[in-house]
């Protein structure tokens, strides 16, 4: 059992190495370039960075198709630079946790080049094969519209491989025990260059059961050994799983006595968050937060606004997705796949820095630990003419040099963002970092405050009642202590009478401004929120709250 929960009351910071700081003026990011950023992300207050994957790839999916999960691209560096940077991070106490990739691999990596010349190599077993093409081949993709099949029929090996992304990504056998050997090898390699753990990619295809006749089912066994691995070789390392499931199959994730995965995004509540922030109704988002409040002690939601992936809205009512479409994603080329929008978060809220501080002070007050991707501390934009998901992954906007500071080479990795409101010219870093009122600075002490109040993380909460749909208000308890944040999701102000309740609740002290407030004699909180206001409230009189600065 991990004695430190140190994921508890992080702040986690994902970012691609290729689009964050190029040093040698190749037009690539490298991890001597991201070595050089970290004082800027220790300033900023991040306590975890997570990698997209950076090992040898072809890079027709932005490295999630790996040749060689044993070596960095040579792109992005050599494998001592990666360990140079963990150690830097180190110093400054930042953890730093990598992608683990292990659901597919490239159809360029060794494996399976030598599966589909040699049927009888150990390596035909690592994948999924079917002499014939399988009648549901055209179910279950993850791209629809842009993925044909499932199955594609390899000409050297004369059958048909199953693969659930794109056909250069063919699916591991994770039922055959040594490609399960094989994935503790990876994991066991990187822990000893410095990593603290791992985002699994695609964890519900991990685990499931593969094959032509097979019926698919999940082996949720997998996700104890993989645990029991990691903290053998490191006892506070953790598993970060991406796994949009419904609420019914959490206890099965983190296990009863929560000794399987330590963290989940939690798409549930994500994709309702967005449903309430386009619809000014907060009810959704409560009840999706107490749909998915059971968990073990030890285990933690990671919260997100956006990641480097489109908005999956697949969860959601088909009514209620076309509102989202409607309010944050109208235009047909701001969606993808049928089911999400492919937006940063700042256009989405077209740039109302009032709607864009809402959303980043209810997602890092939500019961769990948020996730901040690059550029959002800047509300960098995404350019709608690159395909697909690159939209949203262009390279950090840092000043107003060309290339946005990015790079000394003429052309990036994918172009730098030039023009309109977006452009680097009007939102970069080195302009924010002068301003006050910025919302870098802004960020950075949200972020603060956020590693300031651990109830927020650590704590059991309840939805208080606020008398208004478009108000929502959470209570947290840890260790005697209280706080409550109150979101205001409509762009109209609002009066809300709100009961705290609890030995100190007959006073708020407001950790962020100089807006205090005491109860009525019937213990009753009279509270006005300003239109997409937000307010952090700790309970107590000044002297408790001082009194406890000092512990």
């Amino acid at each position: 059992m991990i004695k430190d929960l140190w994921y508890k009351n992080a702040v986690i910071y994902s970012l691609h190495v290729g689009t964050y700081m190029d040093s040698n003026g190749d037009g690539i990011g490298d991890f001597e370039g991201l070595s050089r950023r970290l004082d800027y992300l220790q300033g900023l207050g991040v306590s975890c960075l997570w990698l997209m994957p950076f090992q040898k790839s072809p890079r027709k999916d932005d490295g999630y198709d790996i040749s060689d999960y044993y070596q960095v691209d040579e792109c992005f560096g050599t494998l001592g630079d990666f360990v140079d940077f963990t150690n830097q991070a180190k110093q400054r106490g930042i953890r730093v946790m990598i992608d683990l990739v292990v659901n597919h691999t490239s159809d360029q990596h060794p494996w399976f080049q030598e599966a589909r010349r040699d049927p009888s190599s150990k390596y035909r077993e690592f994948y999924v094969w079917s002499d014939k093409k399988p009648p549901h081949a055209d179910e279950g993709m993850v791209f629809p519209g842009v993925q044909k099949s499932t199955w594609t029929r390899d000409p050297v090996a004369n059958a048909y491989y199953f693969h659930r992304f794109y056909d250069f990504q063919p699916d591991l056998n994770t039922q055959n025990p040594a490609v399960l050997a094989e994935i503790r090898k990876v994991m066991g390699f990187w822990l000893e260059l410095g990593v603290c753990g791992f985002r699994m990619d695609a964890m519900p295809f991990v685990i499931q059961t593969k094959g032509a006749d097979v019926k698919s089912r999940e082996r949720y066994t997998l996700l104890r050994e993989f645990r029991e691995f990691l903290q053998w070789r490191r006892g506070d390392a953790i598993v970060l799983a991406e796994a949009n499931v419904e609420p019914k199959h959490n206890v099965q994730y983190f296990g009863d006595d929560g000794d399987r995965l330590q963290m989940m995004f939690n798409f549930w509540v994500n994709q309702r968050t967005f449903y309430s922030l386009a619809t000014g109704d907060a009810r959704p988002l409560a009840k999706a937060l107490e749909q998915t409040r059971e968990h073990p002690p030890t285990a933690q939601w990671a919260h997100f606004l956006r990641n480097h992936d489109e908005l999956d809205l697949g969860r959601l009512t088909d009514a209620q997705r076309e509102k989202v479409f409607a309010a944050l994603g109208p235009e047909r080329d701001m969606q993808l796949y049928g089911r999400g929008i492919r937006r940063r978060l700042a256009p989405m809220m077209r740039g109302d820095r009032r709607r864009l501080e809402l959303a980043y002070s209810l997602m890092f007050t939500l019961p769990g630990t948020p996730v901040i991707r690059y550029g959002d501390e800047l509300g960098m934009g995404d350019d709608l003419t690159l395909p697909e998901r690159n939209c949203a992954r262009t390279p950090m906007q840092w000043s107003t040099e060309p290339q946005a500071g990015f790079t000394r080479a003429n052309k990036a990795i994918l172009p730098v963002i030039e023009h309109g409101p977006y452009g680097y010219h009007k939102v970069n870093a080195a302009d924010q970092r002068r301003d006050a009122d910025s919302l870098l600075n802004w960020t950075e002490r949200i972020m603060r405050m956020r590693k300031e109040v651990p109830e927020i993380g650590w704590g059991d909460f309840e939805v208080l009642e606020t008398g208004n749909d478009g108000v929502l208000a959470l209570r947290y308890d840890w260790r005697n202590n209280t706080v409550v944040v109150i979101h205001n999701l409509l762009g109209e102000a609002a009066e809300i009478q709100l009961r705290v309740g609890g030995p100190h609740g007959k006073q708020l002290i407001n950790l962020l401004t100089q807006d205090h407030s005491q109860a009525n004699g019937r213990g009753v909180h009279s509270v006005i929120m300003e239109p997409f206001g937000y307010h952090w409230y700790r309970a107590g009189g000044l002297g408790y709250l001082l009194d406890r600065s000092s512990e």
